[in-house]
């Protein structure tokens, strides 16, 4: 017998729930507990009822335990009063620093085959490369960030929460948070300034284009890097970034020389018509690729909600879990952020994708009836891509 979505929505919250009553309170909590609020939601709704706050962490591991909601979030805010409405009367203390990378905000090719709500082994791996493109050419070399401020996430769903929480941020406004995410993906540099044109030799007035080179701090160092690189991937992947066929294969036979220029700022050592236009336009190319795809409301938002780590994502079934630095090249989240298990669940699947779970292949299911882990049939159940079976 098929159980409707009600009942198997009331199915997974007593999992969820058994989940919370078995951890630690301190392993759910975001840290400093007290200052934050706190937001719940249904299946239907990821904030249905906000404004909240606990004592503790003892207090927020009971709720968890016995009201369960589908979804929890916590302010990356500090507050005097948590719980106090409108929001200027709650007292600001400061806030986190966030950054977000959804796999749906890098447009990946894959989303055009499955759609943006199912999330395939590419869009996790290009969310996670994201991310530590986001911490090793950003937050380190060009804010000075330590790799032991940053705290990482996993969403639960697509993607990757990064969270600073240091004296240096904690009261930086809006607009502040703006400039931040503003220069990481690039909006507003003028990269026409980039290149100067220099007189050289003497009553020849021969002129030479200089730019960028690889030794230099933040976007300029970032772009002759990654021009330098992009040659050396050949002639039709320079074609595929917009440079004519032509060219493309000069660029790539010449790479070499280009580079030894290239590292000493000397972007005219082999002939270009209209060489200004065309590396500008080549740099602001790149510079789309080289930015980071971050969401740039979350950053900027300083009384922003973000999920509770350590508590499960009612869209998927999977933690949003804590990930160390040392954890996230290797870190698989349909392996590694599974917290539902017993025993199997009989379902009615129609999910024309395959799903991968602990390393083993379910589906792909055109209405057929399957008994699968826990952990597979529910994914697939709030995903809406199967029923409960009683």
């Amino acid at each position: 017998m098929e159980l409707t979505r009600e009942q198997g929505y009331t199915a997974a919250l007593k999992l969820f729930s058994e989940y919370y009553q078995k951890q630690d309170a301190s392993t759910l909590s975001p840290g400093k507990t007290n200052m934050r609020e706190f937001g719940i939601g249904d299946f239907e709704r990821k904030i249905k009822f906000r404004h909240m706050e606990f004592k503790d962490n003892s207090e927020l591991k009971n709720y968890l335990s016995t009201k369960t909601p589908a979804f929890v979030s916590c302010s990356t805010a500090y507050y005097a009063h948590p719980s106090f409405r409108p929001m200027e009367n709650k007292g600001w203390l400061g806030s986190e620093l966030v950054f977000d990378i959804d796999a749906t905000d890098i447009r990946l090719d894959c989303q055009k085959s499955h759609g943006t709500s199912w999330v395939c082994d590419n869009c996790l791996t290009k969310a996670k490369e994201e991310t530590i493109k986001l911490i090793d050419e950003f937050l380190v070399p060009d804010f000075g960030f330590s790799k032991s401020d940053i705290k990482i996430n996993f969403s639960g769903n697509r993607g990757y929460h990064i969270h600073i929480d240091n004296e240096s941020v904690l009261n930086l406004d809006s607009n502040a948070r703006k400039e931040i995410s503003s220069y990481i993906t690039g909006a507003g540099i003028s990269f026409d300034d980039f290149f100067n044109t220099e007189e050289i030799g003497g009553g020849k007035r021969i002129k030479r284009l200089t730019g960028p080179k690889p030794s230099d701090p933040g976007w300029r160092g970032k772009i002759a890097r990654n021009v330098i690189k992009d040659m050396e991937k050949g002639p039709e992947y320079l074609i595929s970034t917009g440079i004519d066929k032509k060219t493309a294969r000069n660029l790539y036979n010449k790479r070499a020389l280009i580079e030894m220029g290239i590292n000493n700022g000397n972007w005219d050592i082999v002939y270009i018509k209209d060489k200004a236009q065309f590396w500008s336009e080549v740099i602001k190319n790149r510079a789309v690729a080289q930015s980071d795809k971050i969401d740039e409301n979350v950053t900027n938002d300083t009384g922003h909600m973000i999920r509770l780590p350590g508590t499960i994502h009612g869209g998927t079934g999977l933690l949003s879990k804590r990930v160390s630095m040392s954890e996230l090249q290797s870190f698989d989240p349909m392996s590694d952020a599974i917290a539902l298990h017993g025993e199997t669940i009989k379902v009615k699947a129609n999910a024309r994708n395959i799903l991968i779970m602990k390393g083993e292949s379910f589906g792909p299911f055109s209405d057929e009836v399957a008994d699968l882990p826990v952990y597979a049939a529910m994914y697939l159940f709030l995903k809406g891509a199967a029923v409960l079976s009683a």
